[in-house]
């Protein structure tokens, strides 16, 4: 089989995975253009319709069905095989696709990017960050990393981190002349930055001490969707930021922004890098597993 033939069957499944042209083009690293093309140049090669297009969706012929289903285990085997081939050229290659929380990406990987990349010269990493929860098999990712209480069953999990610590913080400017709080109760009489998950809900601020947990709704004059904004309002006076300990460490150090609430601040689930369990594991996907875990 010539490669241009592999191409266009690799880019199909794309497209089959997710019911999309363009989200197969970005999976393939090419045009949506070019995406079109394949599948087109496939069909009438075969001389069966295996997509139904319309200007809103892309969904499976019968034809396609069956083909996809014989298809895939094929283009496994071939990956495996591939991947073996790894025992010999000595470092692990290829590209390996995540997805990472947009709010603790820093934290997680920058003891880990140069090391790993410079140490095998041959695999790319794909990287997006987002703090949406990620179909990682529909999306086309190799692995995803995520807090446990939000994985599902069917994902392997190894686990690369334990629990994530959380801080109340504000600048001296605009804790002047204010009562530190207290206790969580405290933060109706401050101004607090509020965080927007993706789906548009508002974050209600959680604590726990001694057994005890809290939700306080917090209110303030801005919302935002990343912490890396959230902790520059802060610095600016705008109000309290509750945001990743780790995010805040140098500002603490500093001065620049006062811890609160401490005995008060929750941790986080712990932290694991999953992937379908179905799937087999890449050299490179080993490789960053592995580092992750050191």
């Amino acid at each position: 089989m010539l490669a241009a033939e592999l191409g266009e069957l690799a880019t199909f499944l794309a497209v089959a995975k997710h019911c999309s042209f363009s989200k197969a083009a970005v999976e393939r690293g090419v045009a949506s253009s070019a995406v079109s093309h394949s599948v087109r140049s496939l069909e009438e090669r075969v001389g069966v319709r295996l997509l139904h297009r319309t200007t809103r969706s892309v969904s499976l012929t019968d034809a396609g069905e069956r083909f996809v289903s014989e298809l895939s285990p094929a283009f496994e085997q071939i990956g495996r095989a591939l991947d073996g081939l790894n025992a010999f050229r000595g470092t692990p290659f290829g590209l390996v696709r995540i997805t990472v929380p947009t709010s603790i990406a820093p934290y997680v990987l920058r003891d880990v990017l140069g090391p790993l990349i410079s140490k095998n010269p041959g695999l790319q990493l794909d990287i997006e960050t987002s703090d949406r929860l990620v179909d990682i098999a529909k999306e086309g990712f190799d692995a995803g990393i995520r807090f446990g209480e939000r994985l599902s069953q069917d994902m392997v999990a190894v686990r690369i981190k334990s629990k994530l610590r959380f801080a109340v913080v504000g600048s001296p400017e605009y804790l002047r002349g204010r009562q530190l709080p207290q206790i969580p109760a405290d933060l109706q009489n401050h101004a607090c930055i509020r965080y927007r998950f993706p789906s548009g809900a508002i974050y209600n601020w959680a604590f726990e001490r001694n057994g005890e947990t809290l939700s306080v709704e917090v209110n303030g004059p801005m919302i935002t969707d990343g912490q890396e904004l959230m902790v520059e309002a802060a610095l600016q006076g705008c109000g309290l930021a509750y945001v990743w300990d780790d995010r805040v460490q140098d500002e603490l150090r500093s001065g620049r922004l006062i811890r609160c609430l401490d005995d008060w601040c929750r941790t986080d689930d712990d932290l694991f890098i999953y992937y379908p369990s179905r799937r087999y594991v890449s050299a490179g996907l080993r490789a960053l597993i592995d580092k992750l875990r050191a």
